[in-house]
């Protein structure tokens, strides 16, 4: 595990483990901006403070740091954690970190720690987070299939809990929507016949967030710059109150040759956004 020092986050040096030597070419008024747009001393003092802790211990203390009040409903909907099942669980993504770090924290209490997210690449520099996250790299090539590791997840003992959408929402038509789901956990859960938990969080980012992404994508510009905000955007929502509504498993066996596992994908995502 990464060692956990009082500059665990280091933008020089995810940097360079992005670019190599081209990091080199990185203007030094760009690093700074970087810095305090994803508060660097601000989080490298909550991961030193919290360095004692991993896992779901992590997420609850984290959740408690950002001050969320989170009201739950449907707790009832989640499966006994003794019945030697597994599940997938996926969910809307409104805020692209906040959330996820409030449903690790309800979802691994309730199952004891036995959970992994699919995440970026990027969680993995903090170290509190890694022992729960399997790793994908969205700023490199990607094949259509997922990496060995992702597969392993699946195939393991653990409960998986994804955004389908691989992204944060956007602002769509006025209303702060996913975008399209990934048919990925449709076809790794009927494969491991894991039935389906839909999850909705409430919430959304600031107005700035929604009108940058909408501007990258008229413009045409493929690097999710949106991303690098999403930092700044959790400081944001500190002391704020989100909903969770959890609804009733979806067994394995829904998702059969009727519809396309791209199109039962898009009905557990509006199953989503009618919870």
């Amino acid at each position: 595990m990464k060692n956990i020092e009082e500059k665990t986050i280091d933008i020089e040096k995810i940097l360079k483990s992005k670019m190599g030597d081209k990091a080199r070419l990185v203007p030094k008024p760009v690093v700074s901006w970087l810095k305090r747009i994803i508060h660097q001393d601000e989080v490298n003092r909550y991961l030193f403070d919290s360095r004692h802790l991993t896992g779901v211990d992590w997420l609850e203390e984290c959740v408690r740091y950002l001050d969320m009040h989170l009201e739950v409903e449907g707790m009832e909907n989640l499966p006994d954690k003794n019945d030697g099942r597994l599940y997938t669980f996926v969910s809307n993504h409104p805020l692209g970190g906040i959330d996820g770090v409030a449903l690790g924290a309800i979802i691994g209490r309730h199952y004891d720690g036995r959970f992994r997210y699919l995440v970026n690449d990027l969680l993995m520099n903090l170290p509190g987070l890694a022992p729960v996250c399997i790793p994908i790299n969205k700023t490199g090539s990607q094949s259509r299939s997922f990496p060995a590791m992702v597969e392993a997840g699946f195939k393991s003992d653990t409960h998986m809990l994804m955004f389908p959408a691989g992204i944060c929402s956007r602002r769509i038509d006025g209303q702060i929507r996913d975008l399209e789901w990934k048919k990925t956990f449709i076809t790794k859960s009927v494969e491991t016949k894991r039935d389906v938990v839909p999850i909705h969080f409430g919430g959304q980012n600031s107005d700035f967030f929604y009108r940058l992404a909408n501007i990258c994508k008229a413009a045409g510009i493929k690097f999710n710059i949106a991303m690098l905000f999403l930092v700044d955007e959790m400081y944001k929502n500190v002391h704020k109150t989100f909903r969770v509504s959890i609804g009733k498993p979806i067994p394995w066996q829904t998702f059969d040759k009727t519809k396309t596992p791209l199109e039962w994908a898009a009905f557990v995502r509006e199953r989503v956004y009618g919870l």
